[in-house]
């Protein structure tokens, strides 16, 4: 019998970014498998070195590894290292089952490699569909992850329609849908809303990476003709300062929040009108959208695959492409009555859907299924 903890099978699971990094992706990682009474029990791994100024998470193990990259023969060593860096950390006796994050880059491989034996489920996330397309090392990976794996997990059919897209061989009864979640205490007690300031100008916030794939030069080049909004950023500090001069040569003046720990996000939430999701091409399920709409801020979205799903009608899909469209839905969230309250009403409906709970418990039985 497969080794289990108090509340199901113990985990390994692995994400090869430094302890640190930005992301939906981490946070889940991070909500799921770390903390003094995790979701589900695991070994959970991130990159880096102990640090006395930085915390680590409570259950989270930080591997040494260096040189990560995507392709070529210096991949292949990467993994490597990682294979044996997750060798050394881990007793295969203690575990009953993998969670592969992602299904390419470097920690899916290697997890695989270090522990052969024991149930595989891979959870998709985007960025891995993203950087396969991309990068074909990385997609010879995925279709191998997708090969190896007992289970994938997808959050919505979009994902999984992507993926078939990427790797058409794979068997389509290994996939499952499970919907990514926000945590529960933040559904039950988000933080109180500010008061408006001004009636005439809506506060918008944007909150995330700022990577190409989320659209910032859209949103500078269509909030340069739009009257009556006050633009904010949450971001990584260098990321910001990349697309700063994008943002000044279109004459959108954007107050600099920071890299926001979640509580002083979901208070930067409550501190705005509107979050704005331009992603261009697609996102896995759009957490902060969804932690906005759960601290009771509307949500303007591009409707890519994935937000369009988990959104739908709960939130306002404009195309950020075009100022006109973008400036006609911006002035009727300003000036209909009642429009934004009916929508802050809609979109905490919409999170309440989203529970972090439900993502774990299923994410647990699908492990109790295969060990």
């Amino acid at each position: 019998m497969s080794p289990r903890s108090a509340g199901g099978p113990l985990t390994a699971t692995f994400l090869d970014l430094p302890v640190g990094s930005p992301g939906g992706s981490v946070e889940l990682f991070l909500d799921l498998y770390t903390g003094d009474r995790p979701l589900i029990p695991a070994r959970a791994f991130m990159l880096g070195r102990p640090n006395p100024t930085h915390r680590v998470p409570a259950g989270l193990d930080l591997l040494p590894v260096a040189g990560k990259c995507l392709e070529g023969p210096a991949f292949g060593r990467y993994v490597a290292a990682l294979r044996r860096a997750l060798a050394a950390a881990i007793d295969p006796a203690q575990i009953g089952v993998l969670h592969l994050q992602h299904l390419a880059f470097g920690a899916t491989p290697a997890l695989i490699r270090a522990l052969p034996l024991h149930p595989r489920i891979a959870l998709v996330h985007g960025t891995d569909l993203i950087f396969a397309e991309a990068h074909r090392d990385q997609l010879q990976v995925l279709r191998e992850t997708a090969r190896a794996a007992d289970a994938i997990v997808v959050p919505t059919g979009a994902m999984a329609d992507h993926l078939l897209k990427l790797a058409p061989q794979i068997d389509r009864r290994k996939i499952t849908h499970i919907p990514w979640g926000i945590p529960d205490h933040l559904l039950s007690a988000p933080p109180a809303r500010c008061t408006r300031v001004s009636r005439h100008h809506l506060r918008l916030l944007y909150a995330g990476r700022l990577t190409a794939e989320k659209g910032v030069g859209s949103l500078s080049k269509a909030l340069a003709s739009v009257p009556g909004v006050e633009l904010s950023v949450a971001a990584p500090r260098a990321q910001f300062r990349t697309v700063a001069p994008l943002l000044r040569q279109a004459s959108v003046g954007a107050r600099y929040l920071g890299w926001l720990h979640r509580p002083q996000l979901w208070k930067a939430f409550a501190e705005h009108d509107v979050l704005v999701v331009p992603s261009t091409t697609l996102e896995a399920m759009g957490l902060v959208a969804l932690e906005a709409q759960a601290c009771g801020v509307p949500v303007l979205y591009q409707p890519v695959p994935g937000l369009r799903e988990t959104l739908a009608a709960s939130g306002v899909a404009t195309d950020f492409n075009h100022a006109a469209v973008l400036a006609r839905d911006l002035d009727r969230l300003r000036t209909s009555p009642g429009l934004l309250s009916s929508l802050r009403q809609a979109g905490r409906a919409n999170a309440a859907r989203y529970p972090l709970s439900a993502t774990a418990r299923s994410l647990d039985n699908l492990s109790r299924q295969l060990t």
